[in-house]
């Protein structure tokens, strides 16, 4: 497949690209910043540098690529886990702008397919309600929901224990993200060492 991967230099990201590429598929890998550039190509990516809050540059970007799939890792959290509350409102953006402009790319390129990360745990407020605009769009669409565990694992909030679940290794969500590439629409819950379509 052709993969337009949003998010390509996030925590998750890093890891789904050399998955992606070792499974003979071309990966564009759309990042904020021109200095990851040389990282997704040494992990064997296009890189796509921009924002996807500007619809029309992202639209044609996903029309010149031409992608079968798109995947949605794109979320927008600090690295200090302790300021994660006061930065809801930006990840809330993502969810809600972001998907949007995503989804409108994919509908002008004529692209079928979208997988999009969520949470499997409850958020309250805005933040839970930018989660349930993002599903529902994305379901609308007939797009894939996954609904991931909290990552542990290195370079997340978690890098030496596990969370209380629902929880998933950074490395075994990477894994169940691929696998889900070719999934039914739906809701599909990934922690560890469990893949479970929800509905």
């Amino acid at each position: 497949m052709r993969v337009f991967l949003a998010g390509a230099t996030g925590v998750i990201g890093v890891r789904l690209v050399p998955l992606l590429v070792s499974a003979d598929h071309e990966v564009a890998g759309l990042t904020r910043s021109s200095e990851k550039v040389g990282s997704l190509q040494g992990l064997g990516a296009h890189p796509v540098v921009g924002d996807v809050f500007d619809s029309d540059w992202l639209t044609r970007e996903v029309l010149a690529f031409g992608p079968d799939v798109i995947v949605h890792q794109l979320t927008d959290l600090p690295d200090d886990v302790t300021e994660a509350a006061a930065h809801s409102w930006a990840n809330a953006m993502v969810r809600q702008q972001g998907t949007a402009n995503l989804l409108t790319a994919a509908r002008a390129a004529g692209v079928s397919r979208m997988l999009v990360q969520s949470v499997a745990w409850p958020l309250g407020g805005g933040a839970g309600d930018a989660v349930s605009d993002m599903e529902r769009a994305v379901l609308g669409f007939g797009g894939v929901v996954l609904r991931y565990g909290q990552f542990y694992g290195p370079g997340t909030y978690h890098p030496d224990e596990p969370p209380p679940p629902p929880r998933v290794h950074i490395d075994e969500a990477a894994r169940q993200t691929v696998d889900a590439l070719d999934a039914d629409s739906g809701v599909i819950l990934v922690t560890d060492s469990t893949r479970a379509d929800v509905g």
